[in-house]
């Protein structure tokens, strides 16, 4: 995807804030309008909100993987062209509908939805929005839906990683990765092996909190592991890489050691041999984010108030890589492209103000 886009930039409209106030102007948005192509900023239509829905200023959106897939056509999901993508957001309520009872106008809160959070104005259901504690700014905020969630989810549901033991996680600089080791170390008490791609990247992640580090571009993976913890093995694996990368942290695992696979930014599915999971009793789970909201809501809240808690306990401390913003869509190109070159560290953030 290129980062060059032609057009001129955009005359922001400055919106009429207020609830009730009838007529809305037009708002800006990321749009999507042709698969692999470069992004463009578009006026869109406001709405009325719905008797449940709540309208809000958005203020930062979360850039993710997921979103580049997405507007590639290489996601689980696949939305009608033209869309808009961004599955976070962190803001102010505007305005809420007649039956709206959890938030009222004026609160922070963060939000999630399948699509559509890269705009200045997002309207979702009631259901999808917390509010977000009075010592946790917007910003800081915005990095907890996809990452922290994941992590949360990975480290607590998945794997039911215990105070003591050795994770392993891949792709350990990126936004999920220092997540896994900031909830890993931080609030579960665990030992944290980082394994990334290259030295500048395991620096960042024993900065962040992990105990030991592997450079997997130096050679292989299980061997370094096995040095730093011996022939027993780590008792979970966190990956996010697949390929061979995923089978070698799949053999660094001890007895009953649990892998819980989040994605494949290596680009390629590891084929995992059922021999291994036998021979070890090791338990294999597969991790979905976003699924949960679809199949247990009621658990998917949960992990999302558990990060807002862990957040404002001073517990975590999320790491934010780098914020681009919507004034130019440059801009905004250059944030995938900073996520697809592999430059990133940390979470990316979209800044709508």
């Amino acid at each position: 995807m290129t980062a060059l886009v032609c057009g001129q930039r955009l005359t922001r409209f400055w919106l009429c804030r207020g609830a009730g106030q009838g007529a809305r102007r037009p708002y800006r948005a990321v749009r999507c309008t042709e698969l692999k192509q470069p992004l463009a900023v578009a006026e869109v239509a406001s709405r009325p909100v719905l008797p449940h829905e709540v309208r809000v200023d958005v203020h930062f959106c979360g850039v993710n993987f997921a979103d580049i897939l997405v507007c590639n056509g290489q996601y689980q999901e696949k939305p009608h062209l033209p869309f808009t993508p961004g599955m976070e957001f962190s803001g102010t309520v505007l305005e809420t509908g007649t039956d709206v009872s959890t938030v009222k106008e004026g609160d922070r809160v963060i939000g999630v939805r399948h699509f559509h959070a890269m705009a200045e104005e997002c309207i979702t259901d009631q259901k999808t929005v917390w509010q977000i504690p009075e010592n946790v700014s917007l910003q800081e905020a915005a990095t907890l839906p996809a990452t922290y969630g994941t992590a949360i989810l990975a480290l607590e549901h998945g794997a039911r990683t215990q105070p003591g033991e050795t994770v392993l996680v891949t792709a350990a600089a990126g936004a999920t990765g220092l997540a896994v080791i900031d909830v890993a170390t931080n609030v579960l008490q665990a030992k944290v092996i980082a394994a990334a791609g290259s030295d500048e990247k395991c620096k960042l992640a024993m900065q962040r909190g992990a105990q030991f580090s592997v450079n997997y571009s130096r050679g292989s993976l299980k061997e370094a592991v096995k040095q730093l913890v011996g022939s027993d093995g780590v008792n979970v694996v966190i990956d996010m890489v697949g390929g061979d990368i995923c089978l070698e942290a799949l053999r660094s695992l001890a007895w009953e050691g649990r892998i819980v696979v989040l994605g494949f930014s290596g680009g390629n599915i590891a084929s995992v041999p059922a021999n291994l999971l036998l021979l070890k009793n090791i338990s294999a789970v597969g991790l979905y984010w976003s699924r949960y909201q679809l199949q247990n809501f009621s658990l998917f809240s949960k992990i999302l108030r558990s990060a807002l808690q862990y957040c404002h306990q001073g517990c975590i401390q999320p790491y934010v890589g780098k914020v681009f913003k919507l004034e130019e869509i440059r801009l905004v190109n250059d944030a995938f492209l900073h996520i697809m070159q592999r430059k990133s560290t940390g979470k990316v953030l979209l800044s709508l103000k």
